[in-house]
C-alpha cells in the first residue's frame, strides 16, 4: 500500500512536505498525452536520511513504471498507473528520475533531493589577552562543515547581541567569517561568541542554530601620560623615607600591577585605588652614599608607563657641640667646641670655623649670668647646587651659691593679728637652696609662700636662710604685728568726742535764738544723735600702715 499523501493519479503539493511534482511529457508523443508524475515526501533531507519517491500516471494502460537513481532504492509498492520507492542513507544531492510508457510513449519525470548537514564546529577563535580602549577588535570565527551553504549564515555575537551577520560562502570543509568591534570600557568581561543559522524554513523545515563556547574580552584604558612619581632629591644615609608614585585616568585600575625599585632593589609598596586612580607607597633606606635611580612602573594590560627619578645619598654627620665643663663652678673656663663631619661647614655663635671640616670653639669664664645659657651651633653642607641646614644646642650649667632676692623678700612687715598673709621671699642658686626663715627669740618657723594665720606672737625679728652645696646666706626679716581691735577703740572713743561737740554746739544755739524771740518759749525736744559705724579690718599687705 502506497503511504496516505502519496496516492496514485493524484498530484498535490503539500505546505509541510513541500511534495515537488515534475511533469515531462515526451516529444513526439501520439494521441492522447498522460503525463508522469513524480512526488518526492521531502526533498530535503538530513545527511543519511531517508525519503520516499512515488511515480505516477493517469494512463489507462501504463507500462514499466520504475525510478533511476544512485541511491540505494527499495520497491515498497504498485498498482495500476503507480509505483512507490523508499530511498535511504542519502548522504549528498541528487537527482531521481522515474520513466513509464503509455500507448507506446515514454514518460519521464525527474526531481532534484536536497540533503542537509549541521556544522561539526564553531568556534570563535582566541581573543586578545587584552584589548585597548578606543580599537578595534577583530572577531574570527570558523565554521566546519554544514551545507547547504547559501542557506547558512554565520552571526557574531556580544552577549545575546547580534553584531553581525555573514553568509558563509566556501568550501564546506572550513569557512572563516571576520567581524570588526570598537571596544569600549563597557565590554570589560563582556562575553563574545558566533552562531550557525542553517535557515531551511524555505524548504519547509525550521531554523537550525549552533553556538560556539563564549571567550571573555577583558579591556583596559592606560593614559599617555606618566606616573607622577614624588621622593626627596637629597637622603641622608641611614634614614629611612617614602615614595609615592600617582597615575588617574586607568581603566579598570584594579588590574594594574606596580613596582617600585631602587637600584637593583624592588621595594614592598602598598597599591590603593580610588576611582580611576592608583597610588602606590613604598619605604626605602639606603647605607651608602651617591646616586641612585628610583623607578615606578605601572603596567595594565600590554601597556606600560614609566617614571625615573635620580636620589644623591649623603652623609651629614653632626653638628656635635660639646662643653669642656657642662657644670662648671663659678669663675671656671669653659670651652664650648663644635665640630662636624667632612665638607660641612660650621659656626658657632656667629663665629665660623676657619674651613669645611674643621671645628669651632670659644672660652669664656663662668659667671653667674652664664647659668642656664643655650649655645648654638649651626651645620651647613652643599649638595648639587643646594645647602642643607642642620642646628644643634647645648645649655651650660654654672655652680654658684644662694642668694636672697632682696627686691622679692622684704626687710619689714606689718601685720594684723588673726590675720591671713604670705610671706614672700625668693632664693636662687645652683643647686636650688633651701629657704627658712626662723623667730630669732623663739625658734618659730613661718612657711614662706603659704597663707598663714599671724598672731601677736608672731612679732619679732627673724632669721632667713638660704643654703646649698654651695654654701648659705641669711637675711634678717622684722615681722610687726599689731593689736586689731586698737584702732577700733580709737575710732569709738573719736566718734563720742564729735558726738559731745555737736550737743554743746546745739544748746548752745537754742539759748541763743530763745533770748532773740521772748521771754517765754517753748523747747521741742528732739532726739539728737549720730550713727556708730566701723569698718572691717583690712588683710594687711606687709607694710605700715600711716
Amino acid at each position: 500500500m502506497v503511504p496516505s499523501g502519496l496516492l496514485p493519479g493524484v498530484c498535490r503539493t503539500s505546505p509541510i512536505a513541500l511534495l515537488l511534482v515534475c511533469c515531462l511529457l515526451p516529444p513526439g508523443a501520439q494521441g492522447q498525452q498522460f503525463p508522469l508524475r513524480l512526488e518526492v515526501q521531502s526533498p530535503v533531507v538530513p545527511a543519511g536520511g531517508s525519503l520516499l519517491v512515488n511515480c505516477s500516471t493517469d494512463c489507462p494502460n501504463p507500462n514499466l513504471i520504475t525510478l533511476e537513481t544512485s541511491l540505494s532504492k527499495e520497491p515498497v509498492g504498485n498498482g495500476l498507473g503507480w509505483a512507490a520507492f523508499q530511498l535511504s542513507n542519502v548522504t549528498s544531492n541528487s537527482q531521481v528520475l522515474c520513466s513509464g510508457f503509455c500507448n507506446g510513449s515514454q514518460m519521464i519525470a525527474s526531481s532534484n533531493v536536497t540533503v542537509y548537514r549541521f556544522p561539526e564546529r564553531v568556534e570563535l577563535l582566541p581573543l586578545p589577552r587584552w584589548q585597548p580602549v578606543g580599537e578595534n577588535l577583530t572577531l574570527r570565527c570558523q565554521v566546519a562543515g554544514g551545507v547547504p551553504r547559501d542557506s547558512l549564515f554565520v552571526v557574531l555575537l556580544r552577549g545575546e547581541e547580534e553584531l553581525s551577520r555573514h553568509p558563509a560562502f566556501g568550501e564546506p570543509a572550513e569557512v572563516e567569517v571576520t567581524g570588526l568591534v570598537l571596544a569600549g570600557r563597557d565590554d570589560h568581561l563582556a562575553n563574545f561568541s558566533c552562531r550557525t543559522d542553517l535557515d531551511l524554513r524555505p524548504q519547509g523545515l525550521r531554523l537550525f542554530q549552533n553556538i560556539s563556547a563564549p571567550r571573555q574580552l577583558r579591556t583596559f584604558a592606560l593614559p599617555m601620560t606618566t606616573p607622577h612619581l614624588v621622593v626627596p632629591r637629597f637622603l641622608e644615609v641611614g634614614t629611612t623615607w617614602s615614595v609615592n608614585c600617582t597615575l588617574d585616568g586607568l581603566f579598570p585600575a584594579s588590574e594594574v600591577q606596580v613596582q617600585l625599585a631602587l637600584g637593583n632593589q624592588t621595594l614592598n609598596s602598598t597599591v590603593e585605588s580610588h576611582g580611576n586612580m592608583i597610588t602606590a607607597t613604598a619605604t626605602a633606606s639606603v647605607e651608602q652614599e651617591g646616586t641612585q635611580e628610583i623607578v615606578c612602573n605601572m603596567t595594565l594590560g600590554s601597556d606600560s608607563r614609566e617614571a625615573r627619578e635620580n636620589l644623591t645619598i649623603y652623609s651629614f654627620q653632626g653638628p656635635i657641640l660639646n662643653l669642656s665643663e657642662p657644670s662648671a663652678p663659678e669663675g671656671t673656663a669653659v670651652i664650648v667646641t663644635c665640630l662636624a663631619g667632612p665638607r660641612v661647614q660650621v659656626t658657632l655663635e656667629g663665629l665660623p670655623a676657619a674651613a669645611p671640616g674643621q671645628p669651632a670653639q670659644f672660652q669664656l669664664n663662668a659667671t653667674e649670668r652664664d647659668d642656664r645659657r643655650i649655645f648654638f651651633c649651626n651645620a651647613s653642607l652643599e649638595m648639587d647646587g643646594k645647602i642643607l641646614h642642620r642646628n644643634s644646642s647645648v645649655q651650660l650649667r654654672v655652680l654658684y651659691g644662694p642668694k636672697i632676692d632682696q627686691a622679692k623678700c622684704p626687710r619689714r612687715l606689718t601685720w594684723k593679728d588673726k590675720t591671713l598673709n604670705v610671706l614672700q621671699c625668693e632664693a636662687r642658686g645652683n643647686p636650688d637652696p633651701q629657704l627658712h626663715c626662723f623667730q630669732e627669740s623663739s625658734g618659730l618657723e613661718v612657711p614662706i609662700g603659704i597663707p598663714f594665720l599671724v598672731r601677736l606672737n608672731y612679732s619679732g625679728t627673724y632669721s632667713c636662710k638660704a643654703a646649698s652645696s654651695r654654701g648659705t646666706h641669711t637675711m634678717i626679716v622684722v615681722m610687726n604685728v599689731r593689736d586689731r581691735n586698737s584702732r577700733a577703740v580709737t575710732i569709738v572713743l573719736g566718734v563720742l568726742v564729735v558726738l559731745g561737740l555737736v550737743t554743746i554746739v546745739a544748746a548752745l544755739l537754742c539759748v541763743f535764738s530763745v533770748q532773740k524771740r521772748s521771754d517765754i518759749y517753748h523747747v521741742n525736744q528732739a532726739s539728737t544723735w549720730l550713727p556708730l559705724t566701723s569698718k572691717q579690718p583690712e588683710v594687711a599687705t606687709g607694710e605700715d600702715p600711716s
